[in-house]
Formats: structure tokens, C-alpha cells, sequence
């Protein structure tokens, strides 16, 4: 049996909505001074490389990159940060994943994040699919997508091309 795929996004598409979010970001923290790009590792993380990349090309604030491991089989597992918490209190905060699919991870990552006090939280996924289990939405996003339950949804970040594709 062969499993055939369909494109959803092309290089230059993923470039274009990352380029889009950022400047979303930008405009929810244009009277800020910093903001934390936390990536769910690993394509959340690679996500939030980007769009750290974008955003330090269009503004002035200063974009901190935070690696969030959250283990996606079991989120009750202790969650851990690269940057602890005393550096993001009081801050605006992004939490980033290439998909949202049940709403798991960024519900279990949200919660983790809300320990502390903020100044701002917001989220923001590639790709955004209608299967929420969780009460959870993504404040900035790429393109959302109403697919059957077993149709999985596939980003490639790395390497020279990136792709979102249907399996």
C-alpha cells in the first residue's frame, strides 16, 4: 500500500504566512520592548527560529528564543524551558508549534507558562486543524484546514525546501 501525499503549503507559502505571523506578532507587541519566541521543540522551535528571524528584520523589539521540550506522549511529564522562569515574568510570551491539531500540547504548554505572571500570551501555529479535544485556539496562524480524523498533517522546516503536506 503506498501512501500518497498532498501539498498544502509550498517553500515559498511557508516563507509567506511566516513572514505574515511575524509581523502579527509585531503588531500585538508594538508598545512592548521584548518578546519571548517559545518554540515547542523540535518544529515549533524551528518555527519560532524563523519567525525570530522575520521579526528582528521588521522591528526594534528585542526577540528572545525559548526551546519548550514537552513530551507530546505523555504532557503530564514535567515540562522544561531553556530560559527560566524569572527571565520571561511579566513578559510577552508566544508559544509556538508547527501544528495544532487535538490542542494537547499547547494546552499542557500554556498551562505551564501561566506559573508565572505575564504581561501577554499568545500562540501561533503553521498550520491549524479543526480537531480540538482542548479549549485552545492559536491567536496567529498560517492556515487552518478541516480534514478527516485520519488525515495527518506533516511540516518539513529544515533543509533547503520546506513543505506542509496531507498524509
Amino acid at each position: 500500500m503506498t501512501t500518497s501525499k498532498q501539498t498544502i503549503l509550498n517553500h515559498q507559502e511557508i516563507n509567506h504566512k511566516i513572514r505574515r505571523i511575524a509581523y502579527q506578532i509585531y503588531e500585538s507587541n508594538v508598545d512592548g520592548t521584548e518578546v519571548i519566541l517559545a518554540g515547542i521543540d523540535a518544529n515549533g522551535y524551528i518555527l519560532a527560529e524563523k519567525l525570530k528571524s522575520n521579526l528582528d528584520k521588521i522591528s526594534d523589539l528585542k526577540s528572545v528564543l525559548c526551546r519548550v521540550t514537552i513530551d507530546k506522549k505523555n504532557p503530564l511529564t514535567p515540562i522544561t524551558t531553556s530560559v527560566a522562569a524569572s527571565d520571561y515574568s511579566n513578559k510577552s510570551i508566544v508559544l509556538i508549534d508547527d501544528v495544532l491539531n487535538s490542542g494537547s500540547t499547547l494546552i499542557y504548554g500554556v498551562k505551564h507558562f501561566l506559573d508565572v505572571p505575564l504581561k501577554q500570551f499568545k500562540t501561533a501555529v503553521l498550520v491549524n486543524r479543526n480537531h480540538k479535544k482542548f479549549p485552545v485556539k492559536a491567536d496567529f496562524k498560517g492556515i487552518s484546514l478541516s480534514t478527516s480524523l485520519h488525515e495527518h498533517v506533516e511540516v518539513v522546516l529544515t533543509g533547503k525546501v520546506y513543505e506542509a503536506f496531507l498524509k
